[in-house]
């Protein structure tokens, strides 16, 4: 008997014309973070995407 695949519970953070911020919820517990440009997505854990928004706030 195969396992059943749980999908990740998904929800769009922020989106413009071109770009999009999405998290999802892992079957684990763990939310993890992804940065959709173009056609490249930078994916982020929960402790990445903190350290990453604190530099994203340090840009003037």
């Amino acid at each position: 008997m195969a396992k059943e695949t749980q999908e990740p519970e998904t929800n769009v953070v922020a989106e413009t014309e071109n770009y999009m911020i999405w998290s999802a919820e892992e079957p684990d517990g763990e939310t993890t973070y992804h940065i959709d440009i173009n056609n490249v997505t930078v994916h982020f854990f929960t402790e990445e995407w903190k350290e990453f928004l604190e530099l994203i706030r340090g840009l003037k």
